[in-house]
């Protein structure tokens, strides 16, 4: 693994029996070694042959772009239009476009090579969104748009709202103060409950200490 970016150090933490048991699957199935990661990047996709945009043809009446800070105004679909002129549009965008890959073509403007992935083993972020993320939310039908940092609010927030310890929680985010892990507080309609019931427990456990103190004792 690599560093987490909120602290720079590893940390460790429990999982549910629920989560254990399909990484345990997941490791079966897949026959991972105990050094092994548990997702791996996958294998580098063709890099995809760059088509180079086509628009209509800068001679034709496009018509003129807007007048710029100075009131000058240039013909759409032409490099004076988009530099000068300052115009966004497809055409003049499109000439801007075809004016640098003649460049690199030509071997000026430091052509650029294939890109590949720089990874260290681990999942690219776009891979895992475009592939698992937005998939799996289609699939549940949510109508929101949920992004995948939003896991680690909710994780936060329903720990603080199901009485968990502040302190566990910060350690859980990597957060380095405690301020930052108070955010993540929510007054919710059952807090009151929820507090006695935290109360309840404690003593009821503190109550279960003392009897079997006693027990031991007698």
């Amino acid at each position: 693994m690599k560093p987490y970016p909120k602290d720079k150090e590893y940390r460790r933490f429990k999982l549910s029996t629920q989560i254990t048991a399909k990484l345990r699957a997941h490791a079966e199935e897949r026959g991972l070694d105990r050094d092994d990661l548990l997702f791996q990047a996958p294998e580098e996709e063709a890099p995809r042959e760059r088509v180079p945009r086509l628009s209509a043809d800068p001679g034709a009446p496009l018509g003129r772009t807007e007048p710029n800070a100075a009131g000058h105004c240039y013909r759409h679909g032409t490099l004076t239009g988009y530099s000068l002129g300052r115009c966004r549009c497809d055409y003049c965008r499109d000439a801007y476009c075809r004016y640098r890959a003649a460049r690199r073509a030509d071997g000026k403007d430091d052509p650029r090579g294939v890109r590949g992935r720089d990874t260290d083993g681990l999942i690219p972020a776009n891979w895992f969104r475009n592939t698992i993320w937005y998939p799996a939310v289609k699939s549940a039908g949510l109508m929101n748009r949920v992004r995948l940092h939003d896991l680690r609010h909710a994780h936060a927030s329903w720990l603080l709202a199901g009485g968990a310890d502040l302190q566990v929680v910060k350690q859980r985010l990597g957060h380095g103060s405690l301020r930052t892990t108070e955010k993540y507080l929510h007054t919710l309609p059952d807090a009151d409950e929820t507090a006695l019931d935290a109360l309840s427990k404690m003593r009821d456990r503190a109550l279960s200490l003392d009897v079997t103190d006693r027990f031991n004792k007698g």
